[in-house]
């Protein structure tokens, strides 16, 4: 048994089952940069940065300083009874970073631990300040994964999640299905629809994101984001835009709203946000996040180290570089698929679509390209390839291979990153991994 074997029977003997999403045996024991290192020193590029939580890389040097900077005299591990320097610097530096009709003295930051609570207290407080309790969502949306925030998640739902009781999903306008017709008609039909909701009178919120990745990597025609903006300005509900995943540069602009010139009510970030650390933020009116009183507690919200964390980050994204970064790289990515899906090798032919916005990629793989019929198997396989020949990447929608490396991913780490992908395409459709080795991988 090796050393990575070893340390997943462990894993398996003590670690909860209700917290695992696992797609290949992979165990990780140090990471720099965009590479993990397994036991026994293998190194994998990363192209997932868990899932964006290490959007600026593993191990970045002024974010690690901050950490240990923190640790070493931390004042306490919470705001909740008493303030620091750290989470009020921090949500000052939020309001400066987020866009706002409001003037600052009119705004608040709710700083939690996840994505999660951070979309949940905004959820609750758009409620709370409009006495309403409907909440327009979008199918496939992914919003959280406790509570309030699974259950207005169209991902989760469709998976048989318990949908919130004043939760209405519509359709997420998706222009790379089959026969969806224009663009810009499909954008219009979902805000048709949208404009029925509202009129009722009963929506509290609007929440979407700008990008739906769990969903696909779904970006959508031009026109939403604006369209939702005018109907919730129309109908007094607010617009929450969920950044949590796609914010802070991935997209190529700091926000990924700002590719459509939106502002909106309240923005959430999370993931990147912490730099590796449990970190989030809901940015919004102070009538909103004020009320009622202690009504979201979490005893280490706001802690030192994790806000130190943060301010690190702030400062990596004001630079641009880590931005500009991911536009360039994220078209290099792009292109070599693109490149790929010409090509006529043998997995070429099983690739629907290339997709997403900077860093935010989406590999959707099909049975053929005619039919354009999702296939989960082969993009299963495929990521079991690419984890053996040296690369993480993880499935979304069950066929697209969602592609969300470290923000400061050098170019000679895309090339390589795009070699492997593409041979374990090839692999995949050739037969080199059998069912039997990913059967024992639930995945979603």
């Amino acid at each position: 048994m090796t050393d990575a074997e070893r340390l997943i029977a462990r894993d398996d003997a003590v670690i909860a089952g209700v917290e695992k999403l696992r797609f290949f045996p992979l165990a990780v024991e140090s990471g720099r940069g965009e590479r993990l290192i397994e036991p026994g020193g293998r190194a994998l590029i990363d192209l997932s940065a868990s899932w964006t939580a290490s959007g600026f890389g593993h191990g970045h040097e002024a974010i690690a300083a901050a950490i240990a900077h923190a640790a070493v005299d931390a004042p306490g591990a919470s705001i909740l009874s008493a303030t620091h320097p750290s989470a009020v610097a921090l949500a000052e530096q939020l309001i400066a970073l987020v866009p706002s009709d409001l003037p600052p003295h009119a705004r608040r930051v709710y700083l939690g631990h996840a994505g999660t609570d951070a979309n949940d207290v905004a959820i609750r407080g758009c409620r709370h300040a409009t006495g309403r309790p409907g909440i327009l969502a979008f199918q496939n949306g992914y919003h959280g994964g406790l509570g309030t925030a699974q259950r207005i998640s169209g991902v989760h739902v469709s998976a048989g999640v318990t949908a919130d009781p004043a939760v209405a999903f519509l359709p997420y306008p998706d222009p790379y299905r089959p026969h969806t017709g224009d663009p810009a008609t499909v954008v219009d039909d979902v805000l048709r629809l949208a404009a029925v909701e509202l009129a009722r009178g009963e929506t509290a919120a609007v929440i979407v994101e700008p990008v739906q990745s769990d969903g696909g990597v779904i970006v959508p025609p031009p026109g939403l984001l604006a369209g939702l903006r005018a109907l919730c300005d129309r109908h007094g509900a607010y617009l929450i835009v969920d950044e949590v995943k796609v914010g802070l540069g991935r997209t190529g602009r700091t926000h990924a709203f700002e590719h459509e010139g939106v502002v909106p009510d309240i923005v959430t970030l999370g993931k990147a946000l912490g730099g590796g650390l449990p970190l989030s933020a809901a940015i919004g009116p102070a009538e909103v996040l004020d009320e009622p009183v202690a009504s979201a507690l979490m005893t280490t919200t706001g802690n030192p180290i994790s806000c130190a964390a943060a301010l690190a980050v702030l400062e990596i994204v004001r630079s641009g570089v880590a931005t500009r970064n991911a536009r360039e790289r994220g078209d290099q990515l792009r292109g070599l698929l693109d490149e790929y899906v010409r090509s006529g090798r043998p997995g070429a032919s099983r690739v629907g679509d290339v997709r997403g916005r900077g860093l935010s990629l989406g590999l959707e793989l099909v049975a053929d390209r005619r039919s354009a019929e999702p296939d989960a198997v082969l993009t299963a396989k495929a990521v079991y390839r690419a984890w053996q020949l040296g690369a993480v990447a993880y499935p979304v929608r069950g066929n697209v291979i969602e592609l969300t490396p470290p923000l400061t991913i050098s170019a000679e780490a895309i090339d390589r990153a795009a070699a492997i992908l593409t041979a374990a395409l090839d692999d995949a459709a050739l037969g080199a991994v059998s069912d039997e080795e990913i059967a024992p991988f639930q995945g979603w």
